[in-house]
């Protein structure tokens, strides 16, 4: 503690998440079934969520609380160009619309868990399987890390400052995940997301008003970055690109990653997933709103020291501290959610396709479901350690890698619902190189995500993911057109 603690905004925070606290602990009572010692019970709920639990659970791991911090960070250092994450919400749900209810049947059908599974059982290939598994694994981990990060910037606005408060936040989410299972963050979600609607609907009538308009706070946005030199309130020529691949590259993503899996396939049908992506672009409509504060951060002369300091230092410099409190308990809430369910989704993964397949093909549902609550702590232990560890920056990189990395195992995932023409080895290819590809091409970038490729005269840039999604369906196709012309063999022909 220091002494810049700030009591009513403490008190208010401490309150809502003591409340989410108890409410992940009785999650495990909710809808309780005769055993949690199942991965369907334990990892997937049962398969049961309805329309309204799976919208605010969706939401829930797919807005998360970096969501909350780094989007307005991105608009107040770069601009328009942070308003990416708008388009690539829009664009995401006819995908979810279409290809989802697909997955979800298969899954259903033949008692799938995870994206390893549904490879394994088109495919028969255990090695596919390993891949899109252990992928999923390292993809999630610089994400959970994220989460914590967004609530270490919700602690530390409060005043408080150290790793306790952190690693106190932590120990609560890991034993209440271990307990309920994906109960738990499901009926958080309600209470978190109610409270960002109100966090941002508030803002947004409110800090305009105190900072003289909209068009204040845009004419003051646009003074700020001409006079840095860089950034804007609208796209430069050249950046439209370079946007658009970034917004489709990031849609076709993010139902790939482990957690947004998972909440599709604890829904209760098909038409449950239809209905979510009719009604998840609410959230867009959130997320633009909640985008502008980084506007307002300029409007309101803020000047932080990390621009991820924007949005609690908007509430606290123009919030009364109870408000500003409650702002900052719904970030950490935000936290507490996608977390959980990342966790999970990992652990899933680990415990099915990874013990089950090579170390104890033999293990008990039970035996399965318990390697997959120890996973799910071990998870959550790295992804701290890693926060009071290594440099944030190192994070943020490692989930940029993530981003381009869950990305190919899109073909093998997708590509098989639909045609039956390709076989694990060609899959298996184009996910290697597309994998080792786009992971040098960001190394040589120092890791940023997009890359300019130069075409005769012409410079193009365009997201790295989208790039090394491009050369993995590429290999994927010629290796099998050469595999299907060998297709005397009845080994190659199989593609096992």
């Amino acid at each position: 503690m220091t002494a810049d603690l700030d009591i009513p905004a403490l008190s208010v925070f401490v309150f809502f998440f003591l409340l989410v606290t108890v409410m992940g602990f009785v999650a495990a009572r909710w809808r309780r079934p005769e055993t949690l010692a199942h991965l369907d019970e334990w990892g997937l709920g049962g398969r049961k969520f309805g329309t309204w639990i799976t919208w605010f659970l969706i939401g829930g791991d797919f807005y998360t609380a970096y969501t909350v911090i780094a989007v307005p960070a991105l608009v107040y250092a770069v601009g328009a160009y942070g308003f990416f994450a708008l388009p690539y919400t829009i664009i995401v749900y006819p995908f979810v619309f279409a290809v989802m209810p697909v997955l979800w049947q298969a899954a259903k059908d033949k008692g799938y868990v995870t994206a390893g599974d549904v490879v394994y059982g088109t495919y028969g290939s255990r090695t596919l399987e390993l891949a899109v598994a252990l992928t999923g694994v390292v993809a999630t981990m610089p994400y959970i890390a994220l989460q914590l990060i967004g609530m270490e910037v919700a602690i530390k606005a409060l005043g408080l400052h150290g790793e306790v408060p952190l690693i106190l936040a932590f120990l609560v989410l890991a034993f209440y995940t271990y307990s309920s299972g994906l109960r738990a963050p499901a009926l958080i979600a309600f209470v978190k997301d109610i409270m960002i609607y109100v966090v941002v609907l508030v803002a947004v009538a409110i800090v305009p008003s105190k900072l003289g308009g909209y068009g204040a706070v845009f004419d003051a946005a646009d003074a700020a970055f001409k006079a840095k030199g860089s950034g804007g309130i609208l796209l430069s020529p050249a950046q439209i690109l370079p946007y658009a691949s970034l917004a489709l590259g990031s849609a076709l993503a993010a139902f790939m990653y482990p957690h947004t899996l998972t909440g599709i396939f604890a829904s209760s049908g098909s038409n449950t997933i239809r209905k979510n992506a009719v009604l998840l672009p609410a959230y867009t409509l959130l997320l633009g709103l909640l985008a502008m504060l980084g506007y307002m951060g300029h409007a309101a002369g803020l000047k932080v020291t990390s621009n991820n300091d924007v949005v609690p230092a908007l509430f606290k410099t123009l919030f009364p501290g109870w408000f500003a409190g409650f702002a900052f308990a719904a970030i950490a809430i935000g936290a507490l959610v996608p977390a959980a369910v990342m966790s999970i989704g990992a652990a899933n993964l680990f415990s099915r396709n990874v013990w089950k397949a090579y170390v104890n093909p033999n293990v008990t549902p039970s035996g399965e479901a318990q390697v997959a609550k120890i996973t799910s702590m071990l998870v959550k232990i790295g992804a701290l350690v890693a926060i009071l560890v290594l440099p944030t920056q190192f994070a943020l990189d490692l989930q940029l890698l993530g981003g381009l990395w869950i990305l190919q195992t899109l073909p093998a995932l997708v590509f098989g619902l639909y045609v039956s023409w390709f076989r694990a080895p060609a899959l298996l290819a184009g996910w290697a190189v597309g994998f080792v590809t786009g992971s040098l091409i960001a190394w040589s970038d120092g890791l940023k995500p997009l890359h300019t490729l130069t075409v005769g005269d012409a410079k193009l840039t365009l997201y790295t993911g989208l790039l090394a999604l491009a050369v993995n369906i590429v290999v994927a196709v010629v290796v099998n057109a050469v595999l299907t012309l060998g297709g005397r063999n009845p080994a190659v022909a199989a593609g096992r």
